[in-house]
C-alpha cells in the first residue's frame, strides 16, 4: 500500500487525491491498443485462451478486469507493457457465436494505479491495483457548452446505442469521458484525458481540439 501511494503521490498528482482512503485488489489486466474510460462501452472479441479463461473467470465470481494501453508490445501473444493507470471493466454481457470466440460487452468502471504484478504461466498479467479518486460531478459551465453540443451531435449521428445510458450532460466529466472516447485524438492524449482528474479543464482542453478541427466556432 505504502509503494502503490508514494508512486501515485510522484507521478499522478491529478489523479490521487491524498484525503481518500486507497482501497487495493488484485485484478488479471487485458492490454489493449485503446483507452477504457469510466462509464464507457467496450465490445472485446477474445479468442485466446488465456483471455477466455480470464473472462470465465471474472463471469463465474463477479469481478471485473483491468483495461490498460499498451506501452510496448502487441495485443497477442507474450505479455506488454502497459500504462501504469487504467480502468476496471465489469462483464455486463456475452455471448459465443463460434467455438473459440467470446464476444463481451464490457462497462468501463473506477479507475485504478498498477502497484506489483506477476506474469502468470499462460501469460496472463495479473496486478495489485489501487482504484483512484472518483471525480465529483459539476455541471458543464456556460463557455464550455460547445462541447455539449458537439457530443450530442456526434451521439445522434453515430446512435445513442453506442453510449451509456442515460446521458448525463450536464455533467462535466461523463461529457468530457465520452468526447475523449470517440474524438480522434492520439492513443498518448486520451492516456492523458484518462489520468487527469479536473473534468473542467479536461473539457478546456477537448474545447481547443474542436476549434482546431473546426468542429466549433465557440
Amino acid at each position: 500500500m505504502a509503494e502503490i501511494k508514494a508512486w501515485l503521490r510522484r507521478n499522478l498528482p491529478l489523479v490521487f487525491d491524498r484525503d481518500t482512503e486507497l482501497k487495493t485488489l488484485e485484478v488479471p489486466i487485458f492490454p489493449l491498443n485503446t483507452v477504457l474510460f469510466p462509464g464507457g462501452l467496450l465490445p472485446l472479441r477474445v479468442f485466446e485462451q488465456r483471455y477466455m479463461d480470464m473472462a470465465k473467470e471474472c463471469l463465474r465470481e463477479d469481478k471485473p478486469f483491468g483495461v490498460c494501453l499498451i506501452k510496448e508490445g502487441k495485443e497477442v501473444g507474450s505479455a506488454s507493457v502497459v500504462e501504469e493507470v487504467g480502468c476496471l471493466a465489469r462483464i455486463a454481457n456475452w455471448d459465443m457465436p463460434q467455438l473459440g470466440i467470446l464476444n463481451l460487452e464490457t462497462v468501463g468502471m473506477q479507475r485504478f494505479a498498477i502497484g506489483e504484478k506477476r506474469v502468470e504461466d499462460n501469460g496472463l498479467v495479473v496486478a495489485a491495483v489501487a482504484t483512484v479518486s472518483v471525480e465529483p460531478a459539476q455541471p458543464v459551465p456556460e463557455s464550455l457548452q460547445s462541447c455539449v453540443k458537439v457530443l450530442q451531435q456526434i451521439v445522434q449521428h453515430v446512435g445513442a446505442e453506442k453510449f451509456p445510458s442515460p446521458p448525463h450532460y450536464d455533467d462535466a466529466s461523463w461529457v468530457g469521458y465520452r468526447l475523449a472516447e470517440v474524438l480522434p485524438l492520439k492513443l498518448s492524449a486520451r492516456q492523458n484525458m484518462l489520468e487527469m482528474n479536473d473534468s473542467i479543464m479536461r473539457l478546456q482542453i477537448l474545447r481547443k481540439f474542436l476549434i482546431q478541427q473546426g468542429l466549433t466556432n465557440d
